[in-house]
């Protein structure tokens, strides 16, 4: 996974309401396309660009191909996003405790 191709993938607002479509349940293209008022071809560029970011797999169901939510990579974002978070919550502690020393 390519955090810069997930983070662009996910800047799209069309590329977030198809995570969000598939985050209930798995959705032929058709299905997906039916929520936008975009071409058919515009959504398959989308959900290619979702597969590309792995943010959604794809099986195929007799003529159908069908779309669901691949969390793994969510998951990765989200740690990472979270040692960002928890790297600066020890900087503020410090510069709290710094601050409290320089006041005594």
């Amino acid at each position: 996974m390519s955090l810069q191709v997930v983070m662009k993938v996910c800047a799209d607002p069309i590329n977030r309401q198809i995570l969000e479509l598939l985050r209930n349940s798995s959705l032929s293209a058709g299905q997906i396309s039916e929520h936008f008022d975009v071409s058919f071809g515009a959504i398959s560029q989308h959900l290619a660009a979702l597969k590309e970011a792995d943010l959604v797999r794809s099986h195929r169901k007799g003529r159908y191909i069908i779309y669901e939510l691949n969390t793994s990579v969510l998951e990765q974002v989200l740690v990472w996003v979270q040692s960002l978070c928890i790297r600066d919550e020890a900087v503020n502690k410090q510069t709290v405790s710094l601050q409290m020393k320089e006041d005594h």
